[in-house]
């Protein structure tokens, strides 16, 4: 049995690498923002209160041309809908007892990476995990926009598109682990690829914005995955946690 400022200490430590990764990424937003004529305290406090690339990307894109607040929320809606699903399924695995309040905060403390390392840990996932890997990312995602509007201009283009791989490397040591050690989710994993990128490619579908496709392709994944491999044990095994 774990206290919460334990958990709350291992997801802090385990925040860190995305964190990182994060930075990485969130320069190449600090430079696409100072295009579109954000300060550096602008890019930080955008980046602190909102932390969804995509979302940002298209915000800043929307603000340049002088869109509506209503354009701007629906848009930002659309594109990271798929938000939803991942709070949805960690709202369903929380201890019985959560308080609303708790359960509410951890849906704004999604992203892919941390949800997908909150999922992955054996055991029942606690707000306190979640909350330490935020604290831990944020401030790094917030600071790289910082520096890539400030400073952005000083790194050759090719360096700022190597960083911008850096996150898509730390989110796959997040999915193969977990893949490695059970079929059925290496199996899940490689139908995602294939679909993900048959997508892209195939007419009406490829119409859609990246966020709706996420959606279909994961209620769609998971139903069928579902079906031909149902879970009998709600825990997995893993240990539970103190409250």
């Amino acid at each position: 049995m774990k206290g919460n400022r334990e958990i709350f200490a291992e997801g802090y430590k385990n925040g860190i690498p995305i964190g990182l990764g994060y930075f990485a990424v969130a320069f190449s937003l600090g430079i696409a923002a100072r295009d579109y004529g954000f300060t550096a305290v602008q890019g930080f406090l955008a980046s602190l209160l909102t932390y969804a690339s995509a979302g940002q990307y298209m915000g800043f894109a929307l603000y340049a041309t002088n869109a509506t607040l209503i354009e701007l929320i629906v848009l930002t809606f659309i594109i990271n809908a798929r938000y939803l699903l991942m709070g949805f399924a960690l709202n369903q695995r929380m201890p019985e007892g959560t308080p609303l309040s708790r359960r509410i905060l951890v849906g704004s403390c999604i992203t892919d990476e941390i949800f997908g390392i909150t999922i992955a840990r054996p055991g029942i996932p606690t707000p306190y995990y979640t909350f330490g890997a935020l604290i831990a990312a944020v401030p790094l995602w917030a600071l790289g926009t910082a520096l890539g509007i400030s400073l952005g201009n000083i790194l050759p283009a090719r360096i700022v598109s190597a960083l911008s791989v850096a996150l898509f490397g730390m989110f796959l040591a997040v999915i193969i682990p977990p893949a490695r050690k059970d079929k059925a989710v290496g199996a899940a994993v490689l139908v995602s690829f294939a679909c993900s990128l048959a997508a892209v490619k195939l007419p009406y579908i490829s119409d859609l914005s990246q966020g709706n496709r996420t959606i279909i392709l994961t209620v769609l994944i998971s139903a069928l995955f579902a079906v031909l491999f149902p879970r009998t044990d709600k825990t997995e095994g893993g240990e539970s946690d103190a409250e």
